[in-house]
This record gives structure tokens, sequence and C-alpha cells, in this order.
């Protein structure tokens, strides 16, 4: 009610302005706090001195933002009319009702069509395949890597890269020359380290780090349309994938058992490693002189293929929903009409936000524009997630104690770590009534 009648009064302000906008409303926006949630209050901002509509684009850490979502939900509270959310609540928020079914919207305006298709499957339809969709697809994002061009170009290192392994020094294509790669500058003594990559069990940094080697090892998590997972999580392509993982592990800086997205980051700024696996959407930071002294020599490349030639990355971002205890929900859906215009869309990237719209992708002017978007370009066309089922965030937790425990201490073996997880994610499935 509080942002109705507020909503009422800078509608009368707007009104003796301008003579428009009669039924203006506030509407809020509920994110995790970061650079895109600034990216998206300046665009929204843009809307509000189109309609007259204000739009609030609040945030909380991180770490709140799932427990601090559902709690409003869970409450069926108003607090919040739309909420960007990660693409593995989108199962767990649609089956609980706190979602507003857009399926007649995308339909409408065939963002089948409009927006990239992976982003498509996984930030908006729920069950897959099903043709429902519960979110417009908002941050398209994905794991990527940034390396230092500087210790790669070096003629000395080049040289004698060349003589150990036997052929030239450059971003790696696979993660076998990623592997070699990290070993060649994995240097204790000189305090400089190979690689950086995901290890933090708390949420999914570790699961997502991961899933960037079995996807492109050519293995699944599971088949998500009968939740089958024995000889598929646990299967040779999957536990080669971790052992690769593992390996890669040893050639981290000390201490890099718990570690997320602002380390990797920190892995260049700091002069630690030569590779540092993250999200496109911390990469603004690295070509930022101001956060990254060797923004000047730090370059970008999507995930390497596995050894069958298979090259996904795991997937990220979120889409872009109403929510069903919302006051506003006329109003949220002008918004969004107003959200997926092309040129609006078009804006969105040059703020900074990462587009899902696929013309906007793949228009030259968007892939020139910074050195990360063509490789995150090629990367928004091969990405996988994870379950989206209501049950995700137990099956997330069972996966991180599995595979934890061997990543970063070598305790028992791959296939072992995966042959357990099976098992708990059978039990998962059996209670849940999937199987």
């Amino acid at each position: 009610m509080r942002k109705t009648m507020t909503g009422l009064l800078a509608g009368v302000g707007l009104m003796l302005a301008c003579g428009t906008a009669a039924q203006a409303q506030e509407l809020t926006i509920f994110w995790a706090e970061w650079d895109p949630a600034n990216y998206l209050q300046e665009l929204v901002n843009e809307y509000e001195a189109e309609s007259g509509v204000k739009v609030t684009v609040e945030t909380t850490p991180w770490a709140d933002f799932q427990t601090k979502a559902f709690t409003e939900f869970n409450a069926k509270g108003s607090a919040y009319d739309m909420v960007v959310g990660d693409s593995q609540w989108i199962g767990a928020a649609s089956e609980a009702g706190h979602y507003v079914d857009l399926t007649d919207f995308f339909n409408k305006h065939k963002l089948n069509e409009v927006m990239a298709p992976a982003t498509v499957k996984y930030y908006a339809e729920y069950p897959a395949n099903s043709g429902k969709y519960w979110s417009i697809p908002a941050e398209g994002d994905a794991v990527g890597w940034a390396y230092r061009k500087d210790w790669f170009e070096d003629p000395k290192e080049m040289e004698a890269f060349k003589a150990k392994y036997g052929y030239d020094l450059a971003p790696p294509k696979t993660w076998a020359e990623m592997r070699d790669i990290a070993e060649f500058f994995h240097r204790p003594d000189e305090k400089r380290y190979g690689i950086a990559i995901y290890t933090d069990n708390s949420y999914d940094g570790l699961v997502m780090g991961v899933e960037n080697a079995i996807f492109s090892y050519g293995g699944e998590l599971g088949d998500y349309q009968n939740y089958k997972v024995d000889g598929i999580i646990n299967s040779e392509k999957n536990v080669k994938a971790l052992e690769m993982y593992r390996e890669l592990y040893g050639f981290t800086p000390p201490g890099w058992a718990k570690t997320f997205f602002v380390e990797n980051n920190q892995a260049i700024t700091e002069n630690l490693a030569a590779m540092s696996m993250n999200y496109f959407a911390f990469f603004p930071a690295l070509v930022n002189e101001a956060s990254n002294p060797n923004a000047k020599v730090t370059g970008f490349f999507a995930n390497p293929a596995g050894p069958g030639g298979d090259q996904f990355a795991a997937l990220g971002g979120q889409g872009i929903s109403i929510v069903s205890y919302s006051e506003n929900q006329e109003e949220a859906m002008k918004f969004l009409e107003w959200f997926i215009k092309d040129e609006t869309q078009k804006r969105w990237a040059e703020l900074g936000g990462y587009t899902a719209s696929a013309k906007v992708l793949e228009s030259p002017e968007f892939q020139n524009a910074t050195p990360y978007n063509k490789a995150f370009y090629e990367t928004m066309f091969k990405v996988k997630d994870f379950w989206a089922t209501p049950e995700y965030a137990e099956l997330l937790i069972q996966m991180n104690q599995r595979i934890y425990p061997f990543v970063t201490a070598g305790v028992g073996t791959a296939k072992e770590a995966l042959d357990a997880l099976a098992k708990d994610w059978n039990t998962t499935f059996k209670k849940y009534g999937r199987q």
C-alpha cells in the first residue's frame, strides 16, 4: 500500500508537470548486490523518465540473496514486484506459486526467437521442454577465463614452454593445454601460480566450477526428463573431468580451498596466477585500471574444449520474474514489455548489462565493445546449467559434500565421490516422488 500511495502522489506530480502517466506507480526489483544491479538501476532510471514510473533496484549481499528472497516469497509478501532470481530457483519458485506465469507474454512477443536459445531454456522455461515460462532472460552470464597476456607473450616464456611441451604458448583451446600451462607457470618459489579455480562450497561456486569440466568432457549431471542419474553423474567422462579439476587445484595459489569470484579476480589483479576462472559479469573490474593494475595486459578466453571436442560452460546469470504477491503486476508487465524491446536491450548492453537478446549478442557492435564480449558471445550459445527442480538446494549441498574433500584434499577417488553422489541424488529424487 505504501508503494501505491507514494506512486499515486508521484503520478499527480507528474500529471501537473506534463499531463501524462495518471496511473504511475513505483516498482521494486529485488536482486543481489553486484555491478549488474547498478547497471540495471541506471537503465530503469531511463524507464522512469519515459513512463513516470519510478523503479528501484533493491539489493542484498549474495550470501543473503536466496534466503531473503524465499523468506519474502513464503510469507507471500508484496515488498518486491519483480525479482532477478537465480536460474536454479525457477522450479522451486514456480511450483510454489511465487512467480507469475509468463507463458502468454513469452509467446505473444516470440521471445523464443528474440532471446538466445540457451537463455530461454535455463532462465525462463520450467519444466524443461514444457513450453511454460516464468521469467524473461535478463542478465546473461557464464563462466569464462582471464589470463595474463604479458606472461603468455614473454619471448623467454614462449621459448621455454615450446621446449617443454612441444607446441606454442597461447590461450588454451583444450583442458589438456590448460593443464600444461597451469603446470608451466606454477612457481611457488617465485610466488607465481598456474591457475585460479572456484573451490567455495557454501553455495554453487565449486559445483559450477566443476561443471565447466564435466560438460566439456562430454558429461552430464543426469537426465533432466526422467531424473535418472546412475551411469550419468558417475560416468567415466565425469570421473575424468573431476580428476582434471583436482589436478588443476594442485596449481592454484596457497590457501585456495575456499575461493569464489572475489578471490579469482584478485588472482589476476595481485599477480598470483596466469589464468583465472570467473563469471563474465565480474570481468568489467579486470579491464578497469582503477581496480586492476594489470588491466592493459589482461586477456580473456572462452571455456576450452574437452578431450572429445565438446565445449560448454556453466551457466550463470538470471531471468527477471514478476512476484505473484505483487500489488502492481499490471505495471510490472508494462515494464517487461519495455525491457524486451530491441532498443532497451541494446542500451542494457551499453550500460554493462549482459543482454540475452540474440540480435544484440550477434552484432559486431556488441562483440567489439569490450575485450571479453566476443568470448561471452561465443559462450552464451554453449552453456548448460544445474538442476532447476524445487529440491535443487539439497542436490547442491550433496554435490558439495561429495566432491569438495576430493578436490581440495585428495580424499578418496573421483569415482568414489561420484558413485556416492549418485546414491545421494537417487535417494533425494525418490523422496520427492520423481523416480
